[in-house]
């Protein structure tokens, strides 16, 4: 089981300039290649040396874990060729990846439900985890074939196998060590790319107080200056995590409100 870190909803982090933990969802692959008369393949191709890049600009920054959204639940709905398309980038974007991550001493984890995945492709994901499961300098996390409800149900239903006594009592403690997450700080900072400003079924549980960045800019284009920009916005934010201005500041309460 993996080990237990408290939900900022219960235990407040300590606030810091950069965020410890950084979640994506990388859209516009598609939108870019067409506004480029392009195969929407080569966008999804191009987002992939995007995400290169936000990995190596976090490992720069101190950023610990970025967590992006790379292929969701619902997802399966699109084209069959575009799925096949996906499916086959991303195998070899591991084979051809893992070895870097590995060097450069990043950990690489895949979240979501892998049973729709052939059999090449899920021992590839397995092999990458192993070969990075010690590496200290980030945690890259794929969410693939993910999706946030699926995530909270898997976790109820883990917990009340090995617990059933626990069907009328159990508490958010109890259930987070289930949670795909739960080896995690929850996100500081939430980016959603292409101009869409909703969180898609994507990590429901541990957004509940992340700080939320919506930009225009398409994945594919999303560089440094771009993570750049959403970090500044957030170190603009005042987390109080249901406290008062005031209670951060450290000065006494104003009158209260009528």
């Amino acid at each position: 089981m993996a080990n237990f870190i408290p939900s900022s909803t219960r235990a407040i982090p300590d606030p810091a300039s950069i965020p410890r933990h950084i979640a994506v969802i990388m859209d516009g692959n598609g939108r870019w290649a067409k506004q480029r008369f392009m195969p929407r393949v080569a966008g999804h191709q191009r987002g992939v040396e995007a995400l290169r890049e936000a990995v190596k600009a976090c490992r720069d920054l101190g950023v610990e874990y970025l967590t992006v959204f790379a292929f969701s639940s619902e997802n399966w709905r699109r084209p069959a060729e575009e799925v096949s398309f996906l499916m086959s980038l991303f195998l070899k974007m591991l084979e051809r990846e893992v070895t870097k991550l590995h060097q450069n001493n990043i950990r690489l984890r895949i979240i979501g439900d892998r049973s729709r995945f052939d059999d090449k492709l899920k021992q590839t994901m397995l092999e990458a985890e192993q070969l990075t499961a010690n590496n200290t300098a980030l945690t890259l996390t794929i969410a693939a074939n993910y999706g946030g409800r699926w995530d909270v149900m898997r976790a109820v239903k883990s917990m009340l196998k090995e617990h059933p006594q626990l069907a009328q009592t159990f508490t958010e403690e109890d259930l987070h060590p289930y949670l795909s997450m739960s080896d995690a700080p929850e996100p500081d900072l939430f980016i959603r790319t292409g101009g869409e400003q909703r969180i898609s079924n994507f990590m429901l549980w541990q957004l509940a107080y992340t700080e939320l960045y919506f930009t225009d800019t398409l994945w594919p284009a999303f560089d440094r200056n771009e993570l750049d920009k959403a970090i500044a916005s957030y170190q603009q934010r005042e987390r109080r995590f249901g406290r008062t201005s005031e209670q951060l500041q450290g000065q006494p309460e104003g009158e209260p409100s009528v």
